[in-house]
């Protein structure tokens, strides 16, 4: 009889253990919340993702630990895990690891800043050097069509009714 309740008090001690890990993966993804806003969209599929995981986990453990046999000791046990796991540890797990992910932010952001501050020197002198004078030509080239547009409209007035634009350039100009 000692051999059989040792074994169900391990049985018991592995699905505590499960718990635990269950609120450790449980917080986990409230860090990654906390420290990554998400869309509701990506927050569902992290959802679907934690239930799969869990229930493979729970599945595994079941299978390994009590052959496949479901007792209520187990569900006892699990929800034991979970529960001493949330009000012992999981305040503190979650303020470290947000610390830790802020810190890493700040730094895989400011290497991202030294990474590219040579490329933004690179492309502001290509861009003086190359892309202005092709502006300034685009804009000359701009500014002549759009005189040879009023050239145009110009010649075709002429073109049109000669006599009646002669006359107005003669009354304007005021030859006498």
């Amino acid at each position: 009889m000692n051999t059989i309740v040792g074994s169900q008090l391990y049985t018991f001690l592995i699905y505590v253990l499960s718990g635990v890990l269950i609120g450790i993966f449980f917080d986990i993804f409230r860090v990654f919340r906390k420290s990554f806003k998400t869309p509701d969209f990506v927050t569902y599929l992290q959802d679907i993702f934690f239930w799969l995981v869990t229930g493979t986990f729970l599945l595994y453990v079941i299978f390994k630990f009590s052959n496949g046999e479901i007792r209520s000791y187990i569900f006892l046990g699990l929800g034991l895990g979970v529960l001493l796991y949330i009000l012992i540890f999981s305040k503190h797990f979650i303020k470290i690891n947000v610390f830790i992910i802020k810190i890493l932010k700040t730094i895989i952001y400011k290497i991202i800043v030294i990474i590219t501050y040579p490329l933004k020197l690179i492309f502001n002198v290509l861009r003086k050097v190359l892309f202005k004078p092709i502006f300034i030509l685009s804009i000359n080239i701009k500014k002549r069509i759009q005189i040879l547009s009023k050239y145009d409209i110009i010649m075709r007035k002429m073109a049109e009714k000669p006599q009646k634009f002669f006359k107005k350039a003669i009354k304007k100009k005021d030859f006498r």
